[in-house]
């Protein structure tokens, strides 16, 4: 058990280590990342719709879906839906000129909750996975490293269209992806099915609420044809990629 535990650490350090893919951004000017952010947000909003609707729900409907997996998912989306409400109180409130002439935006915040909560099950996931044996751990964590690369470029994205600078958005986007340890250690404590179909589809509701209720709506707000083909194009792409990934599994 010792040496599946030391297997799980490294593989949940290299999964948090992928967000530091970020970095990336420090080497394009200002000018060149504006143009592609919108390109990256509609590619991340497709990759988070096909997280959900093709990874997570189906994970958790194994055996049909239930009425209780889709009030989980209900719940998670107005878990979220509070969250922003609150968020963006609780910001307007204490820095009212920052909420007036732009700042940071709540759903920045959602989406490093959301993410914080896939990486955590990512390596619930992978924890269990080694518990099973050590081949299907390093198959678990290799679908996962492919997984997390998209997702974490389009995070990275989100948090620098929603406000961050570069140097606090790749802080913030490693402390989430961190989660991902959390969840590897506590996989050799509680992996319980229960608790597993109960945190996948909350997490799928997160990512359905974030993607349609606000990185669509940013995109809405650049109408011109081109960039809403780009745009187009970007959701299709991250759809595609998660379905790869299927594919691949």
């Amino acid at each position: 058990m010792v040496q599946e535990l030391l297997y799980t650490l490294v593989s949940v350090l290299i999964v948090s280590a992928i967000s530091l893919i970020g970095i990336s951004a420090f080497l394009v000017s200002a000018l060149r990342l504006e143009k592609v952010l919108h390109f990256i947000v509609s590619f991340s909003a497709g990759a988070l719709l096909g997280d959900a609707l093709l990874h997570l729900i189906p994970e958790v409907a194994d055996d049909g879906m239930t009425t209780q997996t889709s009030l989980a998912i209900l719940f998670g989306i107005i878990v979220f839906f509070v969250l922003e409400k609150f968020l963006h109180w609780h910001h307007c409130h204490l820095h009212e000129k920052e909420c007036k002439h732009g700042g940071v935006k709540p759903y920045v915040y959602l989406n490093l909750i959301a993410d914080g909560m896939h990486n955590f099950i990512d390596g619930l996931v992978i924890g269990a996975s080694y518990i099973v044996s050590i081949p299907v751990g390093v198959a678990t964590t290799t679908a996962v490293v492919f997984h997390e690369i998209p997702q974490e470029i389009g995070d990275f994205a989100i948090l620098i269209k929603g406000g961050f600078s570069k140097s606090k958005a790749l802080l913030y986007n490693f402390f989430s992806a961190a989660t991902a340890i959390l969840g590897g250690l506590l996989a050799f404590l509680l992996a319980t099915p229960k608790f597993v179909d109960l945190i996948l589809p909350l997490t799928a509701g997160g990512f359905i609420y974030v993607a349609l209720a606000d990185l669509i709506p940013e995109l809405h707000k650049e109408p011109t044809l081109g960039r809403s083909v780009h745009h187009l194009l970007g959701l299709l792409l991250g759809i595609m990629v998660m379905i790869l990934l299927l594919m691949l599994e």
